[in-house]
């Protein structure tokens, strides 16, 4: 979905098909079909843009035989569809049944992830839309932080600057602009947007920025408008954003919300969880240890690191972070210029919602995520977006 912003230029709405993932190219090809096809006649669109995940396999593919790039091309013009974002963060595995620490493997250290993300890069300069010439990638924020030390963190500041460097030659090649954006997460090295900062500002190249993620940035706790003052003041560019809503809960020390909480415990997503008080920021890595005896603070609101829905926030004692999602929406491109001209719906985790909550089928996740989008249109003509056709 595109939109004009007051300043003319345009943004781009998409959803991350993460939610569906598939291995192999076959995979993805069937998703257009069952999947992304039914949510853009859902929405009434001639054209529908999403944010495609590609497993290692799948882009192995493409990047190494030149016709099956222009095949899913061409299979995605046929279906009204269109590409200018990938997530580059997991790497295989995302439809395990449990994915839990290994979406954070190969990190950054390790020379898998700079090969997989370049030949992100290259299947995304041959999938852009003709008069597209920009397009992102978001991708694990260097590592999660058991996996820190000074030889790997500097190893993977190295593996990024190599990164920029080709993606500098990309253009050369193509005409096509490509950026990388690391993902802030709880948990990670790089767990809020300040902890971005130092790492993009040594690496000190505009095409590595920074993917802002609503739902990681509430879970964290952290102002919108903070945040994004303090990365314009840094000159650090955000890439994309990505519009997703954590679960909140105000009174963690009651039992009916502790059993509402054990309800979104399950045994396939990490779900970091977060608190806030005089002693600041404080968590867990998962909810079902925040949930055991007083791992975690209970005096004050608690967050986790679960992509619920944005138009069905949990039926009380719960809520989401939508407000959060609000602020920065008007922060990221409600001003007289965006901060970034790539937006994504993520929402990941349907089928891991309690049993109640999930959809039955893929009409009715179809009807969901068609819901999710419409909310986020709404949101963009507000801020004065026009939507294009």
């Amino acid at each position: 979905m595109r939109f004009r912003h007051p300043d003319g230029s345009t943004v781009q709405l998409a959803y991350c098909t993460n939610v569906h993932p598939a291995e192999t190219l076959d995979g993805v090809l069937a998703q257009l079909r069952d999947h992304c096809e039914p949510v853009r006649r859902r929405l009434g669109r001639d054209r529908l843009g999403i944010g495609l995940w590609l497993a290692r396999d799948a882009a192995h593919a493409l990047v190494s035989d030149p016709s099956a790039l222009r095949g899913l091309r061409c299979e995605l013009d046929r279906r009204g569809l269109e590409v200018v974002t990938l997530n580059g963060f997991p790497y295989e595995g995302f439809g395990a049944d449990e994915v839990k620490y290994r979406v954070y493997k190969p990190d950054w250290a390790d020379p898998e992830r700079l090969d997989h993300t370049t030949a992100l890069a290259r299947v995304l300069a041959g999938l852009l839309p003709d008069d597209v010439t920009e397009g992102s990638i978001s991708t694990l924020p260097i590592a999660w932080r058991t996996a820190a030390g000074d030889d790997r963190t500097e190893a993977a500041r190295t593996a990024l600057r190599t990164l920029a460097e080709r993606l500098d030659a990309l253009q050369e090649l193509t005409g096509r602009s490509v950026r990388v954006g690391l993902e802030p997460e709880p948990g990670c090295v790089v767990e809020t947007t300040g902890d971005a900062i130092v790492p993009l500002t040594a690496i000190g190249h505009d095409r590595i920025g920074i993917c802002v993620d609503t739902c990681h940035l509430a879970t964290s706790f952290e102002d919108p408008n903070t945040a994004l003052d303090a990365l314009s003041a840094a000159r650090v560019p955000v890439v994309k954003s990505q519009l997703s809503a954590a679960l909140h809960a105000d009174q963690p020390h009651l039992p009916e919300v502790r059993e509402a909480l054990a309800a979104f415990a399950e045994p396939r997503f990490l779900h970091q969880t977060r608190t806030t008080g005089n002693a600041g920021l404080c968590g867990t890595d998962d909810l079902d240890e925040a949930l055991a005896g007083e791992a975690l603070p209970d005096a004050g609101p608690w967050r986790a690191h679960f992509h619920v829905p944005l138009h069905a926030a949990p039926a009380a004692p719960l809520t989401s972070t939508l407000p959060v999602l609000k602020a920065a929406l008007i922060r990221l491109v409600g001003g007289p210029h965006p901060l970034t001209r790539h937006l994504e719906v993520e929402t990941y985790t349907w089928q891991a919602l309690p049993p109640e909550l999930r959809p039955r089928g893929r009409a009715q996740l179809a009807d969901g995520i068609a819901a999710e989008l419409t909310l986020a249109r709404d949101l963009l003509t507000d801020l004065g977006l026009k939507e294009l056709p």
